[in-house]
C-alpha cells in the first residue's frame, strides 16, 4: 500500500527510466526475466550463509536490485505500449516462483526458525492468491493491505542487510514483521472481496 503510493509519485521518473531501458532494445519480458534471475540468485546466496560470512548482506542487495527490475519492466511496457495480459501473467507467476526460491534459501541457511520462514512464505502466497482470485470475480485489490509484495521484499532486504551489519537476530524479527503484515493483508483482502461481492448482490436483488 505504502510503496504503491510512492510509486505513483515517482511514476514520471520511472517512465523516464523506462524510456532509457527501452532504448537498449530489451523487452518488458526480458526485464522480468532478469529480475526473476536476480531473485533466484538472492535465494541461492541466502542458502550460502553458513559457508559465506556476508551472504545475507549480498542477498539483500541483490534482492533490492531485483525489485528495481520488477518496477522497470512495467515502466518499459507502458512507455512502449507493450502492456499485455501475457506479460502480466508471466510477471505474476515468476514473482511467486521467486518468493519460493528466496524463502527456500533462507530455510537452507539454517540461521532462522524454519517454521517462521515457512509461515512467511505461506502467507505471502495466500496474499497473492487472494488478489488473483479476486480479479477472477471482478474485484480489484491493487493497493489493498499493508503488506503487499513490494513492502515484504523491501523489509526482507532491509533486515537481511541489517542482520549482517548489526545482529543476525534481526532477521528473525524481520520475518515476524513480514508474517504479521502478510496475515493482516490477507484478512483485509478477504474481507474487501466479501464486502464488494455483498454490495454487488444487494445492488442486484434476485427477482
Amino acid at each position: 500500500m505504502l510503496l504503491n503510493k510512492i510509486r505513483k509519485d515517482i511514476e514520471p521518473m520511472m517512465n523516464r527510466i523506462g524510456v532509457g531501458f527501452a532504448a537498449t532494445g530489451l523487452s518488458p519480458n526480458a526485464l522480468t526475466l532478469i529480475g526473476f534471475a536476480l531473485a533466484v540468485l538472492a535465494g541461492f546466496l541466502y542458502a550460502l550463509q553458513s559457508m559465506l560470512e556476508y551472504a545475507y548482506l549480498y542477498a539483500g542487495i541483490v534482492l533490492l536490485i531485483s525489485g528495481f527490475f520488477d518496477i522497470v519492466d512495467g515502466s518499459v511496457a507502458r512507455v512502449t505500449g507493450r502492456v499485455s495480459r501475457a506479460g502480466a501473467f508471466l510477471d505474476s507467476t515468476l514473482d511467486r516462483v521467486a518468493e519460493v526460491a528466496i524463502y527456500t534459501g533462507i530455510v537452507l541457511s539454517s540461521k532462522v526458525n524454519p517454521a517462521l520462514v515457512i509461515l512467511a512464505l505461506a502467507l505471502s502466497l495466500l496474499v497473492s492468491y487472494a488478489r488473483a482470485r479476486a480479479e477472477g470475480v471482478g474485484v480489484e485489490l491493487k493497493g489493498i493491505g499493508v503488506g503487499e509484495r513490494a513492502e515484504r521484499l523491501l523489509l526482507l532486504s532491509t533486515f537481511s542487510i541489517a542482520s549482517i551489519i548489526i545482529s543476525m537476530e534481526l532477521m528473525q524479527y524481520g520475518l515476524i514483521i513480514i508474517v504479521v503484515l502478510a496475515a493482516i493483508t490477507f484478512i483485509h483482502r478477504v474481507l474487501a472481496v466479501l464486502n464488494a461481492m455483498a454490495q454487488g448482490s444487494s445492488s442486484h436483488p434476485q427477482p
